[in-house]
Order: structure tokens, then C-alpha cells, then sequence
């Protein structure tokens, strides 16, 4: 929005991740440990080995660049359990993270009735690219071309995943609380996140956010609430429905013609149409050169700063989808590793969301249990545990858990006076 602190963009971009290693560092492990942090500690010597062994790494800086940023985004496990997180300290953070997506969306709306009045700078590998195209604009209704919704990234159909996370949250924030005011801003919100997926026409996020919904609908299920249950099958029933009127009013042909796509084809035909060919790629023609690795530092932008690609043996590989990159990096492995770590941190904001002993809280453990699954679903579409998302991921999974077990602790203590 404002070019002239574009100098700053790249130092926060690394501060965000040298700022988890700082905590790493100044808050000494303490407290029981989140259930996925030997899965984690697994990956983090994977790594190591990939670093000392392996011999094809790009470049030895590289290779400890690719290290630092793994133990950056797994952070959160060691350093969370040294705070003392309330259930009243985790709701802030729901807040926060809601409030900031809701924002992005409102500005993906906001770029679409408004072109070019709150269009951010593109990002400049884009202006650097010959993907710079067609393939990056819509046509509205009116005949006018703009980008896709960008939200408050620097990626046209960036705000899919602000809309996404704002459906999320809003949702889950409403079924919470029952102030009318807080609801009509939800349910406000959870439309604006809605359009913005429908005017990106990015389908596997829309197809993302129907699975989460059903998700947490499985998790008011299994727990009985069943006036809860109600309230959002009919409230994002009318949400999806209403929203993708309003889409098709102000997007035209082309978002009526994308979203009816979804539905000339099977799923998996779809996923391969698009994003597949990168995971048939990966396993058919990566895997068996690469069972171990294909040496650290081989792509991203770990070998765009710090690569040498002077020798045949260690050049960089394109990577689209976060299976391929766990592969390149640690090969099976790494694979197997970083999956029991999702698996677990799914696992436990399961147990919390479903644990009665919690009251209201388990709620939050339904919308951590939707995120992670979205996050799982992610892994498909493009690296998300390379990226600040994937620290994000494992700072409100280690955050649940802190907040959950203090949670547990003073109801003990309530009832121990009592």
C-alpha cells in the first residue's frame, strides 16, 4: 500500500521467523510438552543428518538456512508451554487472528468495487514473471478486468485464504457468544470471507472450506450440542448460498463458469487438472530418484538467497506443493516424520474439543481441529510449512494445548475448594 517502507518488506519477513528462534533461545523449555514435539524433534534431526550427510546439498549456507527455517516454524512447541496462556489470554489471540483476517477480506472486497484505489504492489517475482497474465486478472459482470482479489498480500487471489480463515473464525465466534452485535459482525465477516473465495475462484479453497464446516459440524455432533449444530448448518447453508448469489452478481460469467466447474468432474479429476499433476510428479517421478533426499537448499527461497548453482548434481528444483518439498528435503522420512507431527496435533485438539470437563473452551478445540484439517488440505496446493502459515499452525496448536491444560488445572482447583 505504501511503496516507500518497501525496504522494510524483506527484514519482517525475516524477523518473523528469527523473532521464534529468539524466543526459542530466551524462554527455556517448561511444563508438559505438546504431544507433537518428539514428532517434531524427529524432523529437526532429519535435518541434521540431511546437512552433515547428504551429498548433494546446494550450498552449506543454504543447507543451514533450510535447518534455521524448519526449527523457526516448529518454535512454537518448545517455547508456548514456558506462558502462562488463561483461556481468557487464548480467546485474545482468536480475536486477533480473526480481526486480521477479516481485514484482508475486507480489502479483497474492497479491490474488487474499487479497482485500483486499494490495489497493493504485486509481488515482484510475479512482475518478474512470464505468469504474469491473463491467468492473474477476472472479468466482472460490467466487462472491467482487475486482479483477483489480493486481500492484504502481494498474490492476486491472495485473499482465498484470508476469506477462508475469516468463514472459520466467524463462524466458530459466533456459535460462542451471543451477543447479537457480535454476530451480525460474524456473520458480516464470514460473507466477505466467503466472496472473496468465490471472486478468486480459487475452488480447492472453496471445496477447503465446505470440508471444514463439515468438520465442525462432526465436532457438534459428537459432543451434543445439538442447538449449535442447527444454528450453523442453517446459518452457513444460508451463508454459501446467498454469498455466491451476490459473487455471481458482481463476477459475471467467469466466477459462475469456474465455480460450475466443480461440478463436471470428480474431485480427484479436478485436484489433478490442477494442482495433482505436481503431486503425480512428485511421486512417480521424484520419489524414486530422491527416497533420502536430494540434498538441502534445492529450492524456495532458501536457494534463491543463499543457493550455488554452479554444480549439475545440486540444482534447484521447482516446488509447488509441500509434499515435494518435504521429499527434497528428507526424503521418505522427513514424509513420515512430519505427518505423525500433524497427526498428533490434529489428534489433540480433537481430545480437547471433545473433552466435556472444559465447558465452552472445547469449543476453540473445534476451530483449531477445522484449522488443522484445512492446513493438512493445504499441503496439496502449495509449501504452507515453509511459510509464516506454518508457524502460525504450530503457535495456535502448542497455544490450545498451554491454554487447555491451565484451563483443566483451575477447574480443578474450583472444584477442590468447593
Amino acid at each position: 500500500m505504501f511503496p516507500q517502507i518497501g525496504v522494510f518488506r524483506v527484514p519482517m519477513r525475516i524477523a518473523s521467523f528469527a523473532f521464534g528462534l529468539f524466543l526459542l533461545v530466551w524462554l527455556r523449555p517448561k511444563g508438559s510438552q505438546h504431544p507433537a514435539t518428539n514428532s517434531a524433534i524427529v524432523v529437526l534431526g532429519i535435518m541434521l543428518l540431511e546437512l552433515c550427510l547428504h551429498p548433494y546439498i546446494n550450498s552449506m549456507t543454504g543447507g543451514v538456512a533450510q535447518c534455521a527455517m524448519y526449527l523457526a516454524i516448529l518454535s512454537p512447541l518448545f517455547w508456548v508451554r514456558n506462558l502462562k496462556i488463561t483461556h481468557i489470554g487464548f480467546e485474545s489471540l482468536m480475536f486477533l487472528m480473526w480481526s486480521i483476517y477479516a481485514l484482508s477480506a475486507s480489502f479483497g472486497v474492497l479491490q474488487v468495487y474499487f479497482p485500483g484505489k486499494f490495489q497493493l504492489s504485486l509481488s515482484t517475482t510475479i512482475q518478474n514473471s512470464t505468469y504474469h497474465g491473463d491467468n492473474l486478472l477476472i472479468t466482472l459482470a460490467n466487462g472491467e478486468q482487475v486482479y483477483r482479489p489480493m486481500g492484504l498480500t502481494d498474490i492476486p487471489g491472495g485473499a482465498a485464504n484470508a476469506g477462508f480463515y475469516a468463514l472459520l473464525f466467524s463462524v466458530v465466534i459466533a456459535l460462542k457468544y451471543k451477543n447479537p452485535i457480535l454476530r451480525i459482525v460474524c456473520m458480516g465477516s464470514a460473507a466477505l470471507g466467503l466472496f472473496c473465495i468465490y471472486l478468486t475462484q480459487v475452488r480447492s479453497i472453496l471445496v477447503l472450506a465446505a470440508v471444514s464446516m463439515v468438520f465442525l459440524a462432526v465436532v457438534l455432533m459428537r459432543t451434543g450440542q445439538i442447538a449449535r449444530l442447527t444454528a450453523m448448518v442453517s446459518g452457513v447453508t444460508a451463508l454459501f448460498a446467498g454469498t455466491f448469489s451476490w459473487a455471481i452478481a458482481i463476477g459475471g460469467k467467469s466466477t459462475l463458469q469456474s465455480l460450475s466447474s466443480l461440478f463436471t468432474a470428480s474431485p480427484d479429476q479436478i485436484y489433478h487438472q490442477n494442482r495433482g499433476l505436481f503431486l503425480q510428479d512428485t511421486i512417480e517421478e521424484l520419489l524414486p530418484k530422491y527416497p533420502l533426499g536430494a540434498g538441502l537448499g534445492r529450492w524456495g527461497m532458501m536457494n534463491n538467497y543463499f543457493g550455488d548453482n554452479t554444480y549439475l548434481v545440486s540444482q534447484p528444483i521447482w516446488v509447488e506443493i509441500q509434499w515435494t518439498g518435504w521429499l527434497l528435503d528428507g526424503g521418505v522420512p522427513l514424509v513420515f516424520a512430519y505427518i505423525a507431527a500433524l497427526y498428533l496435533a490434529c489428534q489433540t485438539a480433537w481430545k480437547i474439543a471433545i473433552n466435556r470437563e472444559l465447558g465452552d473452551f472445547a469449543l476453540w478445540g473445534g476451530l483449531i481441529f477445522a484449522y488443522d484439517i484445512g492446513a493438512l488440505a493445504i499441503t496439496f496446493n502449495y509449501p504452507i510449512f515453509m511459510s509464516q502459515s506454518g508457524m502460525e499452525f504450530w503457535l495456535l496448536n502448542a497455544v490450545l494445548f498451554v491454554a487447555a491444560r491451565n484451563s483443566k488445572l483451575e477447574s480443578n482447583k474450583l472444584l477442590n475448594t468447593v
